[in-house]
């Protein structure tokens, strides 16, 4: 399937990079991901406009989850749907303002928490 999908999104390529020139709202964008490229969630969605310099998403990933449910904040939930991830974004936007920091940096911060290393 990941092949299929790899495929169906290089065709999708020069639209790409249209929407990004074009559009600079990081939800609107991240949305675009979701619904025209398949096999791209919220997760994958943040964490491929991340790569290309954009600093306001969260990747709300199984390590950010346990510390957030280590640190009481949330329960584990037992399925991420897109209202439990934009939730859980949403709270890591109000830690990330609360500390003076954009979301990439609270990331890889707790990031570094959970796993002791800095891979960025």
């Amino acid at each position: 399937m990941r092949s299929r999908f790899i495929v169906e999104a290089r065709k999708k390529m020069k639209n790409l990079n249209k929407i990004i020139r074009l559009n600079n709202d990081e939800i609107e964008l991240r949305e675009w991901l979701v619904k025209n490229i398949k096999g791209i969630g919220y997760k994958e969605g943040s964490h491929f406009l991340r790569n290309i310099g954009y600093k306001n998403l969260a990747i709300v990933d199984f390590h950010i989850l346990d510390l957030l449910v280590q640190y009481e904040l949330i329960e584990k939930p037992k399925v991420l749907t897109k209202k439990i991830y934009l939730d859980i974004e949403n709270l890591l936007k109000r830690i990330a303002k609360e500390l003076n920091l954009n979301l990439a940096e609270l990331d890889l911060f707790l990031w570094y928490l959970e796993t002791g290393k800095i891979l960025k």
